[in-house]
This record gives structure tokens, sequence and C-alpha cells, in this order.
């Protein structure tokens, strides 16, 4: 999936609330691209040295580069603040709720660059802002399944049209677990080694029951029975029992599917008249959880039947 471009107007649309970000100037540039998941202090910037400026992030000036740029002379500080807008700098943040001198806002302006300040500390700012950036930045994807936090385990459940999957979601909630995602999980890539899952924020809330119609399961079930996001721990796919030619009888053998290049513990569940999927479900997302610890009662069990069969044990 093609990423989606991370400019300044999404970012502050999506987190001025968060980062107490109000804009002062620069509107007409809120296009720009942000372009590395980062921020950067511009202080030797503004001390003349450029050679290793980090331009494509976001510029923080808090106490130490305000207090610098008003100890220069008019002339010097024009000259430094020409210098600082002509890189392409996606937007500048006065933290600690600074206010930008008049000719920092007119070069802001020639320049086009967005300006805003925020009542943060800075090293406070710079923590939240990174990690809202990262955010932005992670590869994203969407899985086609139902997703439903069981005790602490994000399960995604696939399957054909008509298989049972919106039955056994609902019937998973009816046991007091949360909904994430209905039918369709928008998942993304964190710190390059973790899938998390959540639903379109439209959709957030509801589910499709065949038959039903659209069901809104917080009005119905309570706040609990949603989680906006969860860690995705395993796939469980549903599958016609005439489809599934060899079913794995001990589960020796723990199967993997991959998601954003990641690696997903995967369970096929066969489905015929008569299964509790709801309760098969629970019960997998049970033995990938104690899998995870590093117990494994198949190998428990092969272990115990190699030792029975050993003569040196009898």
């Amino acid at each position: 999936m093609q990423p989606t471009p991370v400019t300044v107007e999404r970012f502050y649309k999506d987190h001025a609330t968060s980062l107490q970000l109000s804009l002062v100037a620069g509107a007409g540039g809120l296009k720009r691209a942000i372009k590395e998941p980062t921020v950067n202090r511009p202080g030797l910037v503004l001390a003349g040295f450029t050679r290793y400026f980090a331009y494509k992030r976001i510029q923080v000036i808090g106490n130490a580069e305000a207090v610098f740029a008003k100890s220069l002379a008019e002339e010097e500080r024009i000259k430094r603040y020409e210098i600082f807008f002509s890189h392409r700098i996606p937007c500048v943040v006065f933290s600690r709720g600074l206010h930008p001198d008049k000719l920092f806002l007119k070069a802001a302006d020639k320049a086009r660059v967005p300006i805003f300040r925020c009542p943060l500390v800075t090293m406070n700012f710079i923590n939240l802002a990174t990690l809202a950036l990262e955010m932005m930045f992670a590869p994203r994807g969407t899985e086609m399944g139902s997703m439903v936090d069981i005790l602490g385990m994000g399960v995604i459940i696939r399957g054909e049209s008509g298989i049972g999957k919106s039955e056994s979601v609902l019937a998973l909630i009816e046991r007091g677990y949360s909904l994430v995602a209905d039918d369709i999980t928008k998942v993304t890539l964190v710190d390059g080694r973790e899938i998390f899952g959540t639903s379109a924020e439209l959709t957030r809330d509801h589910m499709e029951v065949r038959g039903i119609g659209i069901i809104n399961v917080a009005a119905m079930f309570g706040v609990r029975s949603i989680r906006h996001q969860k860690r995705v721990n395993l796939i469980v796919t549903l599958k016609s029992w005439n489809e599934v030619q060899d079913v794995d009888r001990l589960g020796m053998e723990q199967e993997y599917v991959k998601i954003l290049g990641v690696d997903i513990p995967h369970i096929i569940i066969p489905v015929r008249p008569g299964r509790d999927l709801a309760r098969l479900i629970e019960v997998a997302a049970f033995q990938a959880k104690l899998k995870s610890t590093g117990y494994n009662p198949a190998k428990e069990l092969n272990d115990r039947l190699l030792a029975k069969m050993n003569p040196a044990s009898m």
C-alpha cells in the first residue's frame, strides 16, 4: 500500500489538541511535506552553522534558541532568518508559549512556512511529537477480517463470506471480550516488529450482523465491549470442513502468515454444523497465549511419549 504523505496540515489536524498547537503564521504552507519522523532544534543554524542542518524535520524553538536570536543585532538577525528559511523546512514550533518576534514572522510569511505556538515544555513537546510522527510514518495496510481482544490477545478472524465470522465475534463480545474492528482491520507496523490493529474511524463501534443489519456494539453491550487499538497476536482462519484436507491433530507445528513483513501465528479452524466456533476461537487464543510464554502442551505430551518408549526409562 502506498503510504499517505505526512503533511504539516495532517500533523496539525491530527495532533493540534494533544500537542496544544496554535497556528500563528504561514497558513499558506500547510501542504508542505514532513519527510523525517522526528524533530530538530535549529540552534546551530541560527548561529550560522548549516553544514549538518536537518531541515526535513519539524523545527522546534525553545528558550535557548529564542534568547540567542534576540541577542543578535537586527541586521544580523534578518540574515540568520533568511538562511534558516532558505531551506525547505516543513514548519516551526515555538514551545513554552514563546512568541516569535516580528522579523521571524515576516521571514516565515515570505517563505510560506507555517509557524505554531505550544505551551508545553520543549522536551515534553519533542517526546510527544516524536511518538506522534512515528505512528504517522509507520507502514500501514488492511486485513480482511474482524478483530477481537480476547484476554489481552488480539485475534483477527478471517474467512469467506457466510462462514460464521460475525456470529463468532458477536458470541465473543457477549462473553465479555472487546471488538477492535469489524470485517476490515486496519494494521500498522510499529517499531518494525509489532503489528497493531484498529478499525476505520467511520465504522468504529459498529458491526454488521447478517439478517439483523448494523448494530452499535458500544450502545448494546457497553463501552467495555470496544477497544480502539490492539496488538495483533493471532490470525484465525475459518474454513469449511471439506476444504481442510490435512488437519493438524496435535498442534506440534506452528504456522505463520506475514502482515507487513512480520510473522503472526496462524490457526485454521474447520467449520461444520454443531461446532461452537466462538469457544474454539477463545481456546485458540488461550493456547497462543500459553505458547507465547514458552509452554507447548503438544510438545510436552510428545516428550512424555518418547520417554515412555525409551527402554532405558523402563
